[in-house]
């Protein structure tokens, strides 16, 4: 019979989550991570598989939160549309300025890092990115049917060049553009959006 586990799994993936944010996959050793949380290498490929079985279980659970967090900040009805939309893109912004040590986006640094030469990682990134730019259309969509947004564009064009946006803003901040500057961008993407024509 299998012995039980005498370890928080949450507390260890998010461990390591950290050690793969801070140093990258190819920066970060099994043994840092076997020392940062306490375990042997032994239990840690007994509970996770190999170094590359571990990352993408961390990249698999962080594109999860990431796409969750957005269909929650999407998500509601057609009067609110614009406004969630726009608080969920400044929102962006703010959080990228509040990164004091620059380690971005983890789904964007592994992918940059990764995909190239992984195709599972590749994979996993690619449908988070649909799921993120789904989001952003429906929320586009429920913008264009309250009258907030001109409902003569593509709702997913448009979705794709917020999804841009928020990624580029992203890339930006972890190369040191001031808070300034990408709330501007922020409001500028924003401000851009085509708003219905009044007679």
């Amino acid at each position: 019979m299998a012995r039980p586990r005498s370890f928080d799994e949450r507390a260890v993936l998010r461990t390591a989550r950290d050690r793969f944010w801070s140093t990258g996959y190819a920066g970060t050793k099994i043994d840092d991570i076997a020392a940062a949380t306490g375990l042997g290498k032994g239990s840690l490929y007994g509970a996770f598989g190999d170094k590359h079985a571990l990352f993408l279980r961390v990249f698999d659970d962080y594109c999860t939160e990431a796409t969750e967090a957005t269909r929650r900040a999407l998500d509601g009805p057609d009067s609110g549309a614009y406004q969630r939309l726009r608080d969920h893109v400044v929102a962006i912004a703010e959080a990228t300025a509040a990164d004091q040590d620059r380690r971005g986006c983890l789904m964007a640094k592994s992918t940059a890092e990764c995909a190239q030469h992984d195709g599972v990682l590749a994979a996993r990134a690619q449908r988070a990115f649909r799921e993120l730019e789904d989001q952003l259309t429906d929320c586009i969509a429920a913008a264009q049917r309250a009258g907030d947004l001109d409902d003569t564009h593509d709702p997913a064009r448009l979705a794709g060049l917020l999804l841009a946006v928020n990624r580029g803003i992203e890339a930006l901040g972890k190369g040191g553009a001031t808070p300034a500057a990408l709330h501007a961008i922020a409001e500028t993407a924003l401000a851009l959006l085509p708003k219905p024509v009044t007679a």
